[in-house]
């Protein structure tokens, strides 16, 4: 990684006399994902995507943004928090760790949040109403990985949690964390009542009932080649974001 835009490698020498236009915080979770990706696959994904992006936007564009350290506190479904090693982490929480690091940036400075999510049971959306409050002249911008770029175009079959998508995606960009023979098939049972099946009412799946092996859709057909092709095009986009955000007027 770039020690410029990652501060995980980044030094004060790296940054003290430089200008940032912007900040991006990579949100994961920790928890389970089948029986051959890591439990911190969110936390690995949202962080090398971020970086990724950043550099395409200075290299695009010379925008200048830091990636801050993956937050890997994750709001749990049912039967997800009872697995070993789960962390379950509050709204409340997550709001205070958010609030703290809007703080310390907008004190800096900084006035430009990005969080690159990886976790879909991650929700920021009334947090951040609350900190356009707090901090009027500050903005934050919630981009949600997955939800960017349909996987039609570049799976097979459609991956909710450890399936074709992150496993593909975490072959391009870590393959020695990858264990594909050990993968279960990610057979999902869905809700019986077909109003929750179809999105008319919602409430948080108990993950314990709908699935065997903590996945949801098949990891088996997953390759390096489609994790780097989705992941050019996804960093693409995001790159875009940040560019925009900084060079053009939002309104």
């Amino acid at each position: 990684m770039n020690s410029q835009f990652d501060i995980l490698s980044a030094i004060y020498n790296d940054t003290k006399d430089s200008k940032y236009d912007f900040a991006v915080l990579p949100w994961g979770a920790t928890e389970p994902h089948n029986y051959h990706l890591p439990y911190m696959t969110d936390c690995y994904l949202a962080h090398d995507i971020s970086v990724d992006s950043v550099i395409k936007a200075y290299d695009q564009a010379g925008v200048k943004g830091m990636v801050l350290p993956v937050i890997p506190l994750g709001s749990q479904n049912p039967g997800q928090r009872e697995q070993p090693f789960c962390l379950h982490t509050r709204y409340e929480t997550q709001k205070a760790i958010l609030t703290d690091i809007v703080a310390s940036l907008s004190y800096q400075g900084i006035s430009k949040l990005i969080i690159v999510n990886g976790h879909g049971g991650n929700n920021f959306i009334n947090m951040i109403r609350d900190l356009a409050v707090d901090y009027p002249d500050f903005l934050v911008v919630i981009s949600n990985l997955f939800a960017i770029i349909p996987q039609a175009d570049y799976f097979e079959e459609k991956d909710d949690h450890a399936g074709e998508m992150e496993t593909s995606v975490m072959m391009h960009y870590h393959p020695e964390l990858v264990k594909l023979s050990l993968a279960g098939d990610g057979i999902y049972t869905p809700f019986k009542a077909e109003t929750l099946r179809t999105g008319i009412g919602w409430t948080p799946r108990n993950w314990m009932k709908v699935s065997q092996d903590t996945g949801v859709g098949n990891p088996k057909k997953s390759s390096a080649e489609k994790g780097k092709a989705y992941a050019e095009a996804l960093t693409q986009k995001i790159a875009k974001l940040f560019i925009e955000l900084v060079k053009e007027d939002i309104y």
